[in-house]
């Protein structure tokens, strides 16, 4: 599933290509792919149809396009393998033949924004804004205190200027369960998936399955600050891409992969140490570690 890094590539396309366009027209060609727009997909195209996209704004996962005039947003979450992809004129016609195209936006330049998505998880909405419970903005890319309604429980993320950090900590160390689980709610800290988790806590030193009730506020802010390092470098690189699913606007796949110290890494040496990487099974995922580098605690304690 794209994470941070990767809707954050998209988030940035999205400011650079379509804002300031008009909505000339909606066409939904899978209801599913509209499901969490309660109303239907005929009053989704009405909601958004005449309106001027007025920023791109993310939270964790999550992204939406900030609409001119009212307190709505189009909200998108891609799910495991949804696209943006920003289409010009000249291709439109072409790009209408994908098996997978979803939803089309057309603007007032004869250009069109097409939602694809192959595994169908992710959705588009047009939901409500509400305002933030800190009164800061809702996510990057706007000064707005505000966010979609169904993102008011997500909590922000490592790369937001807003978020408290010793609060989050303080919060981590509160709960009772494993250091990757707590890193993977995104209630308590949003926009780290499985990938950027495991990545991490390797440069953390810290295995999976301690304790965070067991762990010193220096632990976690290492922990912290391994996944806030590696999702940074993953965004400079354009995100993490396994497949021609993960694409920014233009359908260029990002090659952080090519970096990757543990994930997908079983059996091949650690970077720092040589000790051939271990996969867990994890919460029906995987795990990756460095043996050495990460000891196994008991339990979760030491």
């Amino acid at each position: 599933m794209p994470e941070l890094p990767e809707v954050e590539t998209v988030r940035d396309g999205l400011a650079r290509h379509v804002l300031g366009r008009t909505v000339t027209g909606v066409a939904v060609h899978r209801d599913y792919s509209v499901r969490r727009h309660v109303a239907g997909p005929l009053d989704f195209g009405g909601r958004l149809t005449g309106r001027r996209l007025d920023a791109a704004v993310r939270r964790g996962k999550f992204l939406w396009l900030l609409l001119d005039g009212e307190d709505d947003a189009l909200l998108a979450h891609l799910g495991m393998s949804g696209q943006l992809l920003v289409r010009d004129a000249a291709s439109l016609d072409e790009a209408a033949r994908h098996p997978h195209l979803r939803v089309r936006l057309g603007f007032d330049d004869g250009s069109a924004l097409d939602f694809v998505d192959q595994r169908t998880f992710g959705h588009l909405s047009v939901p409500d804004l509400v305002p933030t419970p800190d009164g800061a903005p809702g996510g990057l890319g706007s000064d707005r205190a505000a966010v979609p309604e169904p993102v008011a429980h997500i909590a922000r993320d490592l790369l937001d200027p807003s978020l408290d950090r010793a609060r989050l900590v303080d919060a981590v160390r509160a709960r009772r369960t494993g250091i990757k689980r707590a890193l993977l709610d995104q209630t308590l800290v949003s926009g780290i998936g499985n990938i950027y988790a495991d990545e991490g806590l390797w440069r953390a030193r810290l295995h999976y399955a301690r304790a965070t009730d067991t762990l010193r506020r220096a632990e976690v802010e290492r922990a912290l600050d391994g996944a806030h390092e590696v999702m940074t470098q993953a965004l400079a690189q354009g995100g993490t891409s396994f497949d021609a699913l993960y694409v920014n606007v233009n359908g260029a796949s990002g090659y952080f992969d090519r970096s990757l110290a543990v994930y997908g890494q079983e059996g091949r040496p650690c970077p720092r140490c040589g000790t051939p990487v271990r996969r867990d099974e994890f919460m029906n995922r995987s795990s990756h570690t460095c043996p050495r580098c990460q000891p196994r605690p008991r339990n979760g304690r030491w």
